[in-house]
């Protein structure tokens, strides 16, 4: 395989991958590729230096109209390289940072070849979360106001007779998590047909989908789509999954680039505060008190596990501090109910586990909070990607214990950034000590008589019961030392 590109001052690249390779591996069949042809010099050129109206003349005066009422002035470079390449028929593979605008990038194609010959389904998207597919359902909604777009989400969690029943309606886009679909397309023999002339698949946040955990899945949802579909994938991290399609493609795709490792924006101020483990809660509740002072209209707070985000919601709910959760133990309508409140306004801070990490674009948010330092860097950036986004400045703060030093250098070392310290008076901060020992203690009692601990039990015993009779164990096992293979490899 050989890589041909040319680099612009901003750092994107335009590559044009060949291959040779006969042996397909079993995602090959996401692209269909042809022989590619070295684009010249001048025409690289041509294409960087192309601006909003050149750029977007391939789409419909609606589109265009849309664009500017949704206060779109110009395209973001993402979209910039994208969008021509995907209303010319192209396979597309897009790396960009986090708020970078890759939504745009392909729904407004999709969208705009949908207005010339609506049917259903006309788009299948896969995404790895609930919360992140009905982003996205927003956004398509959005963006196609003017068309009557019907759009489905299908995930865990709801009704599943309403959501056979909704895909049996044919809706213009689909918008799925890997799991549900397959289980609407295992137990409905009628489902399969309602995919056989989709026009696009599109695999959001691709590195989270094509995990080794949706495997399966991936191949019951590929059955039913036609050889002759438009695939496009877009993440903000390269993983070697994605990795490995480039490798093993046999045609041609696009793939744009503007990814140089574990990036972060330059409008993120990133800031620590070193603490030991017993007063974090302590400290939350100071930097919580500082949110008017510091202009900060809303916060997300990241911890590492569904206990410690349930046990600090319920804490939070002692000290008066308005909050909503968001974690996977929670039902769907609950999760949905937390989300509306904090993109609403209703309340100021949401308290989330990795869930809410990926793709989630909340304008108002202006700091991150990584409660729970993340294991690997990838995950602090798609974190500290949920403030400042589209050019907005934002702040990200993280509490580091001694235990968390290693952990800190590593994903500095990644980022390429040095965080500052956050600066505040430890006198100032202990004055409150006595109160949230007090609140944990009652919090805690009352995780204990709501039953929490039992079905943290009970969802982990059946989380290993469906690892084992997928042959997942292992695999599990090593997800770990992959993870760190990636990351290592894109330093």
């Amino acid at each position: 395989m050989t890589i041909q590109g040319a680099k612009r001052p901003g750092g994107e690249r335009l590559i044009i991958i060949r291959s040779h390779l006969s042996n397909i591996s079993p995602f090959s069949c996401i692209f269909c590729f042809e022989e590619a042809i070295s684009v010249t010099s001048t025409l690289q050129a041509t294409i960087l230096s192309l601006r909003f109206l050149q750029v977007s003349s391939g789409l419909s005066d609606w589109a265009l109209q849309t664009c500017k009422e949704l206060g779109m002035k110009k395209p973001t470079p993402v979209q910039q390289h994208c969008i021509p390449r995907i209303l010319s028929g192209e396979d597309v593979l897009g790396l960009a940072q986090t708020g970078s605008g890759k939504t745009a990038a392909f729904a407004l194609p999709i969208l705009h070849r949908l207005a010339e010959d609506p049917f259903g389904v006309f788009c299948l998207v896969v995404t790895p979360t609930r919360e992140l597919a009905y982003q996205l359902a927003e956004q398509f909604r959005a963006l196609g106001s003017c068309l009557n777009l019907r759009c489905a989400v299908v995930v865990g969690g709801m009704d599943m007779i309403s959501q056979t029943q909704a895909l049996m309606q044919r809706p213009h886009v689909v918008i799925a998590t890997p799991g549900r679909i397959k289980v609407l397309i295992d137990q409905n023999p009628d489902i399969p047909a309602v995919f056989s002339k989709t026009k696009f698949l599109v695999l959001d946040e691709a590195d989270r989908v094509l995990d080794v955990g949706f495997e399966e899945e991936l191949r019951v949802v590929f059955k039913c789509l036609p050889d002759n579909r438009q695939t496009l994938l877009f993440s903000a991290t390269m993983t070697s999954n994605l990795q490995s399609l480039l490798e093993v493609s046999a045609n041609k795709a696009y793939f744009y680039e503007a990814y140089e490792g574990f990036q972060t924006v330059d409008t993120l101020k990133q800031q620590y505060v070193f603490i030991p483990k017993n007063v974090k809660d302590v400290y939350l509740l100071h930097v919580l008190s500082r949110m008017e002072d510091m202009e900060i209209r809303s916060a997300i707070i990241f911890v590492s596990t569904c206990r410690s985000c349930h046990l600090l919601a319920l804490l939070m709910e002692e000290l008066d501090q308005e909050v909503a959760a968001l974690h996977s133990f929670k039902s769907q309508s609950s999760r949905l109910s937390a989300l509306h409140r904090f993109k609403s306004g209703k309340v100021p801070v949401l308290l989330a586990t990795d869930v809410a990490s990926r793709g989630l674009d909340i304008p108002t948010v202006d700091l991150v909070i990584n409660y729970d330092i993340p294991r690997y860097p990838r995950d602090y950036v798609h974190r500290v990607g949920r403030t400042a986004r589209a050019g907005r400045g934002g702040l990200a703060i993280s509490f580091i214990t001694q235990n968390d030093v290693d952990l800190i250098h590593e994903i500095e070392a990644d980022v390429g950034k040095k965080m500052e310290k956050f600066e505040c008076k430890e006198n100032e901060v202990l004055e409150d000590i006595t109160k949230v020992y007090k609140a944990k203690r009652v919090a805690t009692m009352k995780m204990m008589d709501d039953g929490f601990e039992e079905k943290a039990k009970a969802r982990k015993a059946q989380k290993m019961k469906s690892l084992a009779e997928k042959g997942l164990l292992n695999k599990n096992d090593n997800k770990r030392r992959k993870r760190k293979r990636d990351h290592k490899q894109h330093r």
